[in-house]
């Protein structure tokens, strides 16, 4: 048994996992303008509450630049106080289990690779859409992460006046007065402004996706995060601008999109 966990800038989640069953999870909200010292409070306080006899390792996924050997995170977004911070030394000299620190889309990438949509493709990466784009990559079956655990992200390239980040998560929403959530209602509703919205959202994430296999050419990506799960609202449009890669892999690349809230969890268990 092995316990994941997914810090984030608003809730911290932890789940106790058997094999490939999530058996006991625990959630709280992060304390992120306090003290260094009261979020990592809050992160033992949810891994205590999951915690049993014959647990054998801990992983976190951390929005964060880490150093994964000696599993150091550096600055943390959304949690000013986590400028550098030994996480894996205080944890394991605190209940004496192997600690293990990455990045949550790192994270959410193995979760989807071994439990998720991504399985069976041995090279595919990981997208998360939510309050930035995080992505993972996966090669040979293995997570490749790079020196500070922070390969694939792709959000940060430039694209147009900005860069992907821009287009492909909530400023982009926040650019036109709304969310996702707002968007989705009103295109369900027949809204033709928001349908527009949509496909032009869409066309920005086909542009995404075409950067994906241009640098990592691989047999899957798997979309998740809190704005993947308007995809019906933009898959057509997303789909159509794919189409314009100028070679065969993006008429055969596999584009899914996540079912699991919980992947970071599993994925984090895993590291």
């Amino acid at each position: 048994m092995r316990i994941g966990v997914d810090l984030g800038g608003t809730n911290i989640r932890a789940a106790l996992v058997d094999g490939q069953n999530i058996i006991r999870k625990a959630k709280a909200v992060c304390p992120a303008k306090g003290s260094c010292e009261e979020v990592l409070e809050t992160v033992a306080g949810l891994i205590s509450e999951v915690l049993c006899e014959g647990v054998e390792s801990i992983g976190i996924g951390v929005p964060s630049v880490v150093d994964t050997r000696r599993g150091i995170v550096y600055n943390a977004a959304n949690i000013p106080s986590w400028v550098e911070v030994h996480l894996k030394d205080i944890l394991e000299e605190r209940f004496n289990i192997p600690v293990q620190v990455n990045n949550d889309s790192n994270c959410f990438t193995l979760g989807e690779s071994r439990f998720g949509k991504g399985q069976g493709y041995s090279d595919m990466v990981g997208v998360t859409l939510g309050t930035g784009v995080g992505a993972g990559v996966i090669v040979g079956g293995k997570l490749y992460e790079g020196r500070n655990a922070g390969a694939g992200e792709v959000g940060c390239l430039y694209y147009l006046d900005k860069d992907y980040e821009s287009y492909c998560s909530t400023p982009f929403f926040v650019a036109h007065n709304t969310t996702g959530a707002e968007l989705s209602a009103k295109a369900k509703a027949g809204d033709a402004e928001a349908i527009a919205l949509w496909n032009e959202f869409g066309c920005h994430l086909g542009e995404l996706a075409k950067a994906i296999l241009f640098a990592y050419d691989p047999e899957a990506i798997v979309f998740g995060g809190g704005i993947a799960a308007g995809y019906p609202h933009f898959e057509a449009a997303m789909h159509e601008r794919i189409q314009t890669f100028p070679y065969e892999t993006g008429k055969d690349v596999k584009i899914l999109f996540s079912e699991d809230g919980d992947m970071g969890l599993y994925g984090a268990s895993a590291l």
